[in-house]
């Protein structure tokens, strides 16, 4: 993933770099156009400065004479002619002529061929005007450029000086800017692509971190973690959502853990018992008049081994995707008195009293009765089972806004605080949730996952005495 994302920054930088070079370039090339011109300029305005010292301000005599200022003017001429191949005219208002016409035809015919006279008439025009011009020919396909500077004495206006070459004497020599600007663009690609490299290495590094750490999830250590201090808030948010993760794949992996190791415990001790006591009777060990008392053990512990095995089975079908609800009305106090009568045997064994106090006759609820049933049962049966003889068991219902509340208390011993929060953890063994022979632990574990599914709640209640558990129930529609 960092290479192609460094590919991905690589070319954008490349794509910048070209991008700035070529807009340097063009900047240098103008800049150098300009500066040639100017200088282009500033030979033609010292070949009018000498011209008008050596011109009379009443007849513009220029031509003709001997003296070191025209031999000077000739020089310049000459000089500006070998710097830039240049068509040199001077022009008095009297139409006198000087040129370097011969020369220029010498060296370089087809330039002097191109001449426009028309252009140069025009030019002329505007020099003689007052006015210093700087233009770019489009003469076929060999342009040019032409700049005019009037001559000037006492204010008026004696003459003009062109010069005209070619564009590309002005615009030739740019290819020599080409290694700077590959140069330049090279630095800045390199510095560029360096900082990007460690930002982007920077970035990437709690990315990889990541990588590494869910590798080593997936070959199953779960206690691994990715620190998320410095970088983006982006980055700091993935790797809190990853140890996160990590943790609860951690718990996840802790209760499996446990699960299989309580549910091996709990099929080992019938298992065990079981066995014994038949290996027992079947060596002699066990006379055979006692066989009735282990025969009625090897029964119990039967009992006691289907029923976990059931338990485990009822929890596994409600954990699965596909465990569906089927959904009616039906009143939940009768289903509290129902399940009243069907322990009434056990209730009149421990002389327990049981009060129910219904808010609301009838309580008519939306909820898979079967199941809600089991919930109540479950409930039931260990308030019965710890609670002490002559104890009381109180069964409440009530309604709040589109709740139906059912609490089943008692006034028995009791939840330790410090197992308060694991009552609904399977196989708890305190005493108050499943001791050895009273449950497989597992009860509360499906009432939960019931009450999960139905999108309501079971929890622990606050009491002063005893034990209280409280549930809620989609109240039906029209009640």
């Amino acid at each position: 993933m960092f290479s192609r994302i460094m590919g991905v920054v690589m070319a954008v930088i490349l794509m910048v770099t070209i991008g700035i070079s070529g807009l340097s370039y063009f900047v240098m090339r103008n800049q150098q156009i300009t500066s040639r011109l100017e200088s282009l300029m500033q030979e033609a305005r010292e070949i009018s400065y000498l011209a008008a010292r050596n011109s009379s301000s009443s007849v513009g005599i220029l031509f003709g004479q001997s003296d070191s200022t025209m031999n000077y003017i000739r020089w310049k001429s000459e000089k500006v002619y070998q710097d830039y191949g240049a068509y040199i005219l001077v022009v008095d208002r009297r139409g006198r002529v000087m040129d370097n016409m011969r020369t220029a035809y010498a060296e370089d015919p087809d330039f002097v061929a191109s001449l426009d006279g028309q252009d140069i008439s025009l030019a002329l025009t505007m020099v003689l005007s007052g006015q210093e011009v700087a233009l770019r020919l489009p003469i076929g396909g060999a342009p040019a450029f032409m700049v005019g500077v009037p001559f000037v004495q006492d204010d008026t206006v004696l003459g003009a000086v062109l010069i005209q070459t070619k564009a590309q004497i002005i615009e030739g020599g740019l290819m020599a800017l080409m290694p700077q600007t590959i140069l330049v663009a090279a630095m800045a690609m390199s510095i560029a692509a360096a900082l990007v490299f460690f930002y982007v290495r920077s970035v990437m590094k709690p990315l990889n971190d990541v990588t590494r750490a869910a590798r080593a999830m997936a070959d199953g250590n779960f206690d691994v973690r990715v620190a998320n201090e410095t970088g983006s808030p982006e980055i700091t948010e993935l790797s809190a959502a990853f140890n996160s993760m990590a943790g609860k794949l951690s718990e996840v992996e802790s209760s499996r853990r446990e699960f299989v190791a309580n549910v091996s415990h709990e099929l080992r001790s019938p298992i065990t018992s079981i066995s014994g006591f038949v290996e027992g009777m079947e060596d002699g060990t066990i006379p055979a008049e006692e066989h009735p008392k282990y025969l009625a053990l090897v029964g119990q512990e039967t009992r006691r081994l289907s029923k976990l095995i059931g338990d485990l089975l009822a929890l596994s079908r409600l954990e699965r995707d596909d465990a569906a609800l089927e959904i009616s009305e039906f009143d939940v106090n009768e289903m509290l008195r129902r399940a009243i009568i069907r322990r009434v045997n056990d209730l009149e064994n421990k002389r327990m009293e049981v009060e129910c106090d219904f808010r609301q006759e009838p309580c008519l609820v939306r909820a898979d009765s079967d199941r809600i049933e089991q919930v109540v049962v479950n409930l039931l049966d260990n308030a019965i089972k710890f609670t002490p003889g002559g104890g009381k068991i109180t069964l409440t219902t009530e309604t709040e806004r589109d709740d139906c509340i059912v609490t089943v208390r008692d006034n028995g011993v009791g939840i330790a605080p410090e197992d308060r929060d694991k009552v609904f953890d399977r196989f708890f063994t305190a005493d108050r949730a499943h001791t050895a022979g009273k449950g497989t632990g597992l009860g509360l574990s499906i009432c939960q996952r019931i009450m999960e599914m139905h999108g309501q709640s079971l929890r622990l209640k606050d009491t002063e005495e005893g034990t209280a558990f409280v549930f809620t129930l989609e109240r039906a529609r029209g009640v």
